[in-house]
């Protein structure tokens, strides 16, 4: 007998995408994280650092990904760097963008400052290198993961701990 998962994907852009990634993939229900820049259309189609989740909707819904998504990054600042590290979320299809609107419309009440996240259509994903790909799990103990990384691991498990994996920070 073969099981079907149900498997959907969101691009999803904030800070830094080590950072992106070592969220997502510490979650239950993310099958699989690709690390990368993503692009949109027209104005939008500069390339920015981002990552692409893959999720299973039985386990974890779009809605507590987007949540965790705009707590785990500066997602009500404007910055310098918001160029390279556009607040985004990247949409498959319009479904998907009717859902992501409504979501950060509700998620909106959890925050004392306008969320500055853009939804866009998805358009392009370039992959990172190899390399780099995997970082916090390959490297936990360098100073960037330290100072990065580990703080939204701990947003993670100080307010979402239920969808965290059991091995998720023990690198």
């Amino acid at each position: 007998m073969i099981l079907k998962i149900n498997l959907n994907k969101i691009a999803l852009g904030g800070g830094c995408h080590w950072c992106t990634e070592a969220v997502f993939q510490s979650l239950k229900g993310v099958e699989k994280v690709e690390q990368g820049h993503v692009a949109s259309t027209g104005i939008n189609g500069a390339f920015s650092e981002a990552v692409i989740v893959h999720f299973n909707e039985e386990e974890i819904n779009l809605r507590t990904l987007i949540t965790i998504h705009l707590h785990t990054h500066k997602s009500t600042s404007e910055h310098s760097m918001r160029q390279k590290y556009r607040s985004a979320i990247y949409w498959f299809n319009k479904e998907q963008e009717n859902q992501v609107l409504l979501a950060l419309e509700k998620i909106q009440e959890d925050f004392d400052y306008q969320i500055i996240t853009q939804v866009y259509q998805f358009k392009i994903f370039k992959p990172s290198r190899e390399q780099i790909t995997n970082y916090y799990y390959k490297n936990p103990e360098k100073p960037f993961c330290k100072t990065y990384i580990d703080p939204k691991l701990k947003i993670l498990t100080n307010k979402f701990e239920v969808h965290l994996k059991k091995q998720a920070l023990s690198p």
